[in-house]
């Protein structure tokens, strides 16, 4: 990665968060500094270079971007465009800003206005979520569409009183529904039609976003209605994704099924996966605790080798076999059996579930059994800075 920087080609370092992004850029910016390389980061709507006579002002900690989150600023972190911070020999950034960085010059009208400069050399932070995980988590840039939101409530009102295994089929691994011949004959019928498929691609598009509104996506767990809006949540870590919407009409009939305000549909204008996105870097590498248990999907998808690096102490960690249950109610009184018996020993325990809703059932299966406790959750993650402080 040194000598690539060294040849003027660029190395950007994808980090897990924003924050991590300036800290490393600042604690490594000294080294690369010292052995004569530039240094930039790239942020929501800004970049920085380092630079060591720069120095923060104190004013600056209090600004906050358009999404509402604090603006930190650091000593040596120079404000600057996102072509300068691009312009370094090492960029620092997460894998979001570097996509839809990609998806906006693919956009541009000239030259100059494009930031990036040729994918050459990616050095990824948690690798495995990011090329296996959420490989293929689109990233898109959408506009207004026209108004359809009659349509998104007519729609839905049919779907609900369709039968899974009857109407339609459902398949969980690939999080998709289809209708069957019976299911199909419903629509149509409710709908006053012969042939829904030769009525257009728009009244069958309406139709299949209603039902995998219904049959697949849950609230609660794939989303929550706050102040009268479906929000989504981040299924890897349990957080609200402010300002995010499911593109092709899929918020619009989430929407429609929960009874919310319906808001105008997007247009796609631009999108990209994470996993087609990093594949078009010359060289790609990056770390993990966790790379070789992903060994085989990183050699066939990527063509990347895993190498493991043994602990520079002896491993400690107990491996215990794991307990199964006959019923997801056994289960769950087990942990709650682990977890009394670990908090009379003085022990603090972090339990962890899939979804919301398994959430609020272990909320109340500990108060039953008189365990004090914290819930955290997408619903009040506002309190999470407290609760965390008081573990």
């Amino acid at each position: 990665a040194y000598l690539n920087a060294l040849t003027n080609k660029g190395v950007h370092v994808v980090t897990v968060n924003d924050y991590l992004a300036k800290r490393d850029a600042v604690w490594m910016g000294q080294i690369f500094g010292f052995l004569g390389l530039s240094i930039g980061v790239i942020q929501h709507e800004s970049g920085y270079v380092y630079d060591e006579s720069f120095k923060a002002d104190a004013e600056d900690d209090e600004k906050r971007d358009r999404t509402g989150d604090v603006i930190v600023q650091m000593d040596f972190l120079r404000p600057a465009s996102r072509k300068d911070a691009y312009a370094a020999d090492i960029t620092y950034g997460t894998n979001n800003e570097f996509g839809f960085d990609y998806l906006r010059d693919n956009m541009a009208t000239t030259k100059e206005r494009m930031v990036q400069r040729p994918l050459n050399y990616a050095i990824i932070d948690e690798i495995d979520s990011i090329l296996i995980d959420e490989a293929r988590t689109p990233l898109i840039i959408s506009a207004p569409a026209e108004e359809s939101g009659e349509l998104y409530v007519k729609f839905s009102q049919i779907i609900k009183n369709l039968k899974v295994d009857e109407d339609y089929n459902i398949d969980e691994k690939m999080r998709a529904a289809t209708f069957t011949d019976e299911g199909l004959s419903k629509v149509e019928r409710a709908l006053g039609i012969e042939n829904l498929y030769a009525e257009g691609l728009a009244q069958i598009h309406h139709a299949e976003q209603a039902l995998k509104a219904h049959a697949i996506f849950k609230k609660d767990r794939d989303y929550v209605v706050q102040d009268g809006e479906v929000k989504i949540v981040d299924e890897f870590t349990g957080r609200i994704m402010e300002g995010r919407r499911y593109s092709e009409g899929l918020h619009q009939a989430i929407e429609a099924k929960e009874g919310v305000e319906i808001k105008r549909e997007s247009m796609t204008l631009a999108t990209i996966t994470f996993q087609n996105y990093f594949r078009m870097y010359e060289k790609l590498s990056g770390m993990t605790g966790t790379a070789a248990t992903e060994a085989e999907e990183f050699s066939k998808i990527y063509e990347l080798e895993v190498v493991e690096i043994p602990t520079n102490n002896p491993i400690q960690r107990i491996d215990h076999v794991d307990k199964i249950f006959k019923t997801e109610k056994g289960k769950w009184l087990a942990v709650v059996d682990e977890v009394k018996a670990r908090q009379e020993a003085g022990q603090p325990v972090l339990v962890g579930t899939a979804s919301i809703e398994r959430n609020e059932l272990m909320d109340q299966l500990l108060t039953q059994a008189g365990i004090p406790h914290q819930m955290l959750n997408a619903k009040n993650h506002e309190s999470e800075a407290q609760i965390i402080s008081e573990a």
